[in-house]
């Protein structure tokens, strides 16, 4: 085992990976090399984006005894690749590096780069995938609070039992005012009434008693008595 199972593995990885497997150096072409992994973030071939869906690199070095070694292993970026904007290598290559490490304890005595290369294409993903819908679920929370905000525009205020109390006593204190100051009012109006009634009722003497009339016509009066006896004696 080892160098033999290294070479066997080699040409299996050619043969599945032809264009995406390279050697790191002409000199260890057998024992160190990279294969390139083409993720696929979730966007569809026609979605108008110009950012082309993003790459990494698993770098691999066979140690002497591998398979019943562990594997060397490191995640890089193509060189002069656009950073995307739901993964960055530099801070989440220790997390991709971690997903491996179950996959390598499992298959040990056994070629596995393969696996290895469709575990971290699966964790690769899922980061963006994650992040995605992070993103999305802000969005929408976002657009919630705006809907909420612009719904309130259109509905009243939400009633309580203390705010319906409140308003009641609200109610029934402008009920009282209203009713005290209409029996005011008609009380002001039957006095008025009942002035008038009286004033009609009055004597001349009565009037002039309480300044009603003028002094001038109470003369009139005494003059109109006098001539009307006069008239009596004279017949």
């Amino acid at each position: 085992m080892g160098i033999e199972d290294q070479q066997e593995e080699r040409e299996v990885l050619e043969s599945i990976f032809p264009e995406e497997i390279t050697c790191m150096s002409q000199h260890v072409s057998d024992t160190e090399f990279r294969i390139l992994i083409k993720l696929d973030d979730g966007r569809h071939e026609d979605d108008e984006t110009e950012e082309e869906q993003p790459s990494i690199i698993l770098n691999v070095q066979y140690p002497p005894n591998y398979p019943d070694e562990a594997p060397r292993l490191d995640v890089t970026q193509p060189p002069n690749a656009p950073r995307h904007q739901y993964l960055d290598i530099q801070e989440d290559k220790s997390r991709l590096l971690s997903s491996l490490t179950e996959t390598i304890e499992e298959n040990m005595g056994m070629a596995m780069i393969f696996t290895l290369v469709t575990v971290l294409k699966d964790s690769a993903e899922l980061l963006i995938t994650e992040r995605q819908n992070a993103k999305q679920a802000l969005a929408d929370i976002e657009a919630a609070k705006l809907e909420e905000e612009e719904n309130k525009k259109f509905q009243g205020e939400a009633v309580t039992r203390e705010s319906f109390l409140a308003w009641r006593e609200r109610f029934m204190k402008e009920m009282e005012d209203e009713e005290k100051k209409a029996m005011e009012d008609k009380e002001l109006e039957d006095k008025k009434a009942r002035v008038k009634k009286e004033e009609k009722k009055m004597t001349g003497k009565e009037l002039w008693e309480r300044g009603l009339v003028g002094k001038a016509d109470d003369d009139e009066e005494e003059e109109d008595a006098v001539d009307i006896e006069k008239l009596k004696i004279a017949s």
